[in-house]
Order: structure tokens, then sequence, then C-alpha cells
């Protein structure tokens, strides 16, 4: 009965992943738009570096920050933020303000993060209703991953594109939007931590199980990343379409992304997490073996079509391996241990996008499926390994 009482409370939740969402991946579209001003890609892949650097940093101290304030007023300063942000970006035009506005964007994504994941955890206890949840709300992730390569593909093709800027208006409008639900949402948004960041804290995280989950954690963002900022650009170069084109076909990996996250928080419960990560790995390494392949013979109009499904397989991951974890903390670190899931996560968004910033510079991108595919074969075999340390208990 609580769960489903909850469960009606988690729109403000999803609608919050949906913003964040929206502004964490619209860098697929800034590199595609700057690298048509002469910007070079080693420096597009540093402007991940802005965003996810700020991320690690502050979710050091965001956990004190979060217990002062509570779980819901941090969530709704983040917003608030993100509001004023997306309002401001159509007006200037210097590289080095994308700079200061991811960093902006990445320290709220920090807090809002850490205070969503404190709330489901504070209200949910069990392993395969915490997978449920946080699928569900993870899935919205997804669809904001969708929103924005759609909304900004349309906006390109338009007679209008010389002003597609103003397509951030539309994700302040729903910031701004979201805070006035959230503020007429209850929650209980208790069981937060009553010690403050420390080596002490840090240390009881430092377990083989907990290094090889945030082994993976990294390794699974590494892996979206390459797809989420850098998928665009591999279709118009190497595959030869058009802008619309390319974010259409990435926008489609979303779409299949929320639609796997959206499955598995239906059907989760009927299988074992281990089995169900494992499996989709495999089947993830198989499909991008698949359009190697097919790349070599230059039949790019299939693997237009198969990298967005690999999406059904790739979005599980995170919250299938997380809700695995994170069913065994306690609630009163769960603040803590959410802030180290969000530093690992950054750290993997930043050097993915680093790393496959040099394929393209040097003229690699034919290696992209390659690059990729050994990422998710050590994923599988810390996952392998990780799993293991839970049957072997």
């Amino acid at each position: 009965m609580f769960v489903k009482i909850f469960s009606a409370q988690t729109l403000p939740l999803k609608m919050s992943f949906l913003i964040f969402s929206m502004v964490l991946n619209c860098m697929g579209i800034l590199i595609l738009q700057l690298s048509g001003n002469q910007i070079s890609y080693n420096k597009l892949g540093l402007l991940e570096a802005f965003k996810d650097l700020p991320i690690a940093f502050v979710s050091l101290f965001a956990v004190n920050f979060i217990h002062r304030l509570g779980n819901k007023n941090s969530l709704l300063i983040s917003l608030f933020i993100v509001g004023i942000c997306c309002t401001l970006l159509p007006f200037v035009e210097e590289f080095w303000f994308y700079k200061i506005w991811f960093g902006l964007i990445g320290i709220c994504f920090a807090m809002a993060k850490i205070a969503v994941y404190g709330l489901i955890r504070n209200n949910i206890s069990t392993e395969n209703q915490l997978a449920k949840v946080m699928s569900s709300v993870e899935a919205s992730f997804m669809l904001g991953i969708f929103l924005v390569n759609i909304g900004f593909g349309w906006l390109l093709a338009s007679e209008y594109s010389a002003d597609w800027k103003f397509g951030f208006w539309f994700i302040a409008l729903l910031a701004f939007l979201n805070f006035l639900m959230l503020l007429k949402t209850e929650f209980i948004d208790g069981g937060q931590t009553t010690e403050v960041f420390s080596k002490k804290i840090f240390a009881q995280f430092l377990s083989r199980k907990s290094v090889l989950f945030f082994s993976i954690i990294f390794g699974i963002v590494f892996i979206e990343q390459n797809f989420n900022s850098w998928l665009p650009s591999f279709y118009k170069k190497y595959l030869n379409v058009s802008t619309f084109s390319a974010l259409q076909a990435s926008a489609f990996l979303a779409l299949f992304s929320y639609i796997g996250r959206v499955i598995t928080s239906q059907i989760i419960h009927k299988f074992s997490l281990a089995k169900y990560f494992l499996a989709c790995v495999v089947l993830i390494f198989t499909m991008l073996m698949i359009s190697y392949l097919l790349l070599t013979v230059n039949d790019s109009q299939i693997i237009l079509f198969i990298f967005p499904l690999i999406g059904l397989f790739l979005a599980p991951l995170y919250p299938v391996v997380s809700s695995k974890m994170i069913s065994g903390i306690k609630k009163e670190d769960i603040n803590i241990f959410t802030s180290l899931m969000v530093i690992f996560s950054s750290l993997g968004s930043s050097v993915g996008s680093i790393s496959i910033s040099f394929l393209f510079q040097y003229s690699l991108g034919s290696y992209y499926a390659i690059f990729i595919s050994i990422a998710v074969l050590i994923v599988f075999i810390i996952g392998f390994f990780y799993f293991k340390t839970f049957v072997s208990k």
C-alpha cells in the first residue's frame, strides 16, 4: 500500500530526471553546431569535462548541504537554477560561456540526483521494488534524450534554424513548471545521514563489492556517453547523413532506451538481476560487432537501425545494477553512497567523451563500434565478478 502511495508521487521526480537529461544530453547537438564554427573535436571533448568534473567535485560536499536543506528543497533549488541557465543561454555567443553553463548544470544535477535517490531509498526497501521504481524514474532520463534530439532536430531543419538556441526556453519552462509541481508534493523526507562526508564514511564503501560496483557504474556511463554525445557526429561524418537525420536517428536510440527501462520496470521482478544484467551486456556486444562488420562493407542503412536498438539493452544496466547495491545500503548512508555513484558516473562520462573525441579528431571514427565494444566486454567481466560477490556471501 505504501509503495503504491509513493509511486503516485514520483511524477515530479520523473520530470526532474527528464529535464536534467535534456540539458545534460544537448551535448551532441552542441558538438554538431559548434564543430561547424571552427572549434576542434578535442576542445568539444573537453567541454564534457566542464559538466562532469563539477558533478564529481560537488558530490563530495553536496551530502552535507542536502542534509541541512533536505532532499526536496535541494531538488527545488537545482530546478530553479536550471531554469535560469536555460533562459540566459540564447543571449551569449562566446565559447567560454558554454563551459560555465555546463559547470552550473553539472552542480545542479549532482544535487538533484542525490536528492532523488535519497527520496526513493527512504521510502522503498525491497530489492526488486527498488529496481522497478528506479527503472521507471530513470526511464524519464531516456525520454529526455529523445525529446531534446527530436525537438532540436526539427528546429534545425526548419526556417527558424538560426534561432535554435531559443529551444532552451522550452526546457526552462518545464523546469519552472516542475518547480511548482514539486512545491505542492509531499514526501517523507527523512533518513538523511547525521554524519558529515569523512574519510571514515568513505572507507566503509571500499569493500571488494563496492569497488566492483563503482567500476561498473563508471563503465556503463562511459559507454552511454559514447552514444549520447557522439552518435550524431558519427552518423553525419561517417554515414554521410544530414544533421536532421543524425539527430533523429540518435533520438530513436533514446526512445528505445526509454522503452527498455519501462519494460525492465514491469518485468524485472520475474528475473534474476544478475542474469538480466549479463544477458543485456552480451546482446549489446553482439549488436556492436554486427554493426562494425556492416560498416566494413559500407552497409550504413542497416547500422542506422541497429544502433538505436542497442538502447533496449543498454538503458536497463544502470538501474538494475544500482538497485541491487542500493537495497543493501542503510537509509542513513544513502545520500553519501549516491554521491559516490555520481562521482564515478561523472568521471565515466568525462573520460568517455574525451576518449571518443580523439577518434574523431584523428579520423579514426570507423573504429567507433570496436572502441565501444571493448568497454562493453570489460563491463561484462567486472559485472560477472560483481554479482558473484552476492552469491558467495
